[in-house]
């Protein structure tokens, strides 16, 4: 067959990264079946217009478990330093230890024979090579930080960031606060070039001001790729130049892996505010978005009649964001309880007039 020329195999993971993503996975999980979905394609593309230079700033939001650090913290390092091995890049987790694991998956990948055969000018020098940085004989190279970490006289062309935020510090303002301004305080003035260095954000979702809600709220010139676990809506993705995957409402992001009904059951096991952060990322604010929790209040006991006023409650009952929800359709079958009083409804509105029983 063709793929089995070993310069028409290396010509095509050359050029193409999600086939570089492919091989990547087989050799840094053996034991692990490699599932192919359109989603892979997805953020290969993404992360293959880092590399062209199409695109300088990406956030990339997807669920636990997506690929998407393996892509991301060391394929594209490598992809990206195989290409020119003069080029520096800094990568940043939440945590030194998950720092080094990605460090030391570079380095596999960077000793593994196909890939010595297709990068013949990359090569790890002798006097850089540990778990916090591995320098090239070409003077690139691949800086392993944690978010806090000191970057003081190092810079680099393409920034990396994965999850800078574990879920259960989500909930710290310190904590969110200490990560976005450190990136805004010290990783952002770390570019080499301002012009043409490269920021890569990819994690989940875990808080409405997370890095993500950060970034995207003090600048509209960053391309977004959000991926939910099931899809909100129809959509449109873009999996290469020329091919487009049509996403339906309802649709699992990964069937094979994860399908519907083991997610709905994440749904209730994590409770909807945390799968709707992780999982779907659309992270709400504290104490809900649409219906507040304070809003809904409990009586053991009517108020007496000297305190009772007129009530307007206005019922909108779709549950999501969107076009399409806009609650025409349930407002049609709504059929608000009468507490105390009369009771008559408008296109959603409901008004119980005192007295009336």
């Amino acid at each position: 067959m063709l793929a089995a020329d070993p310069t028409v195999l290396n010509a095509v993971l050359r050029r193409d990264f999600a086939s570089f993503l492919r091989k990547t996975f087989h050799t840094l999980t053996p034991g692990q079946a490699y599932v192919p979905g359109w989603h892979i394609h997805a953020i290969a593309h993404r992360l293959q217009q880092v590399h062209t230079g199409q695109v300088r700033r990406l956030v990339i939001n997807m669920p636990p478990r997506s690929l998407k650090s393996i892509a991301a913290s060391v394929a594209l390092p490598a992809y990206i330093l195989g290409h020119d091995p003069t080029r520096r890049i800094i990568c940043v987790s939440y945590s030194t230890e998950l720092a080094h694991k990605h460090s030391n998956d570079f380095r596999a990948l960077l000793d593994a024979g196909w890939y010595r055969d297709l990068f013949p000018q990359t090569r790890i020098g002798l006097y850089k090579n540990s778990e916090s940085e591995i320098e090239l004989t070409r003077r690139g190279y691949r800086l392993a930080t944690s978010i806090g970490g000191t970057l003081t006289g190092r810079g680099g062309d393409v920034i990396i960031i994965d999850d800078p935020l574990k879920p259960i510090d989500a909930l710290s303002e310190t904590k969110r606060g200490a990560v976005n301004q450190w990136y805004a305080s010290t990783l952002l003035s770390r570019l080499d070039d301002k012009r043409t260095g490269a920021i890569v954000i990819v994690m989940q979702r875990v808080h409405i001001d997370d890095l993500t809600g950060f970034v995207l709220a003090q600048s509209e010139g960053w391309a977004h790729l959000s991926l939910p676990a099931i899809a909100e809506h129809d959509e449109a993705i873009q999996l290469a130049d020329n091919k487009v995957y049509h996403r339906r409402a309802g649709q699992p992001l990964a069937p094979e892996r994860e399908p519907l009904r083991l997610l709905e059951d994440l749904r209730r096991q994590l409770g909807s505010e945390l799968f709707s952060a992780q999982y779907q990322q659309a992270p709400v604010p504290p104490g809900g978005a649409m219906i507040k929790r304070h809003w809904v209040q409990r009586y053991s006991e009517l108020p007496s009649e000297d305190r009772r006023l007129s009530i307007l409650q206005s019922w909108d009952t779709a549950a999501k964001g969107g076009p399409d929800n806009d609650g025409r359709s349930a407002r049609r079958g709504c059929r608000p309880a009468i507490v105390n009083g009369t009771c008559s409804t408008s296109g959603g509105a409901v008004w119980i007039t005192p007295g009336s029983r």
